[in-house]
């Protein structure tokens, strides 16, 4: 006996993973964790200008894992993205000091810029529509033949 499944329309897997980025500030996570990984790239750097502060330099790692973490955090919860880039625009700023100069400005760019972005982040909020498409939308309304109903009534 065979159990079929009514067909359903599918998604393909660049409208679902579209539908997924909408619904959260995809790109404030991405910079912010880009950053973080590109600083914690720096600490490696065979370069004589490279700081080492503290315990063998466990600050210098342990802020652009942080960044990393909350870079993801913002992207699979984007409830709490508020405290989260809050706390990543302060690791960032504190990378300045114990991470090579924040990975030589690139990575504490990446971070600062992607917290500024998850911050500001509005969800459900409708699309805003341009003066010009605005001015069509109102020119298409005005051509458009009135209603027969309407026309009798004055």
């Amino acid at each position: 006996m065979l159990i079929t499944v009514p067909d359903r329309p599918r998604l393909g897997p660049r409208l679902a993973f579209r539908g997924w980025r909408a619904r959260r500030p995809f790109w404030g996570g991405l910079l912010l964790a880009l950053g973080g990984g590109e600083i914690l790239l720096t600490e490696k750097a065979s370069l004589k200008v490279v700081m080492h502060i503290g315990m063998q330099g466990l600050a210098g790692y342990l802020l652009p894992t942080l960044m990393v973490l909350l870079g993801l955090l913002i992207l699979f919860n984007p409830s709490q993205r508020l405290f989260y880039s809050i706390t990543g625009v302060l690791l960032s700023l504190g990378t300045w000091l114990t991470s090579n100069l924040g990975g030589f400005f690139l990575g504490l760019l990446l971070g600062a810029t992607g917290s500024c972005l998850a911050f500001g982040w509005l969800p459900d909020q409708e699309p805003r529509t341009g003066r010009r498409k605005r001015r069509r939308q109102a020119r298409a309304a005005a051509r458009a033949p009135a209603p027969k109903g309407a026309q009798g009534a004055a």
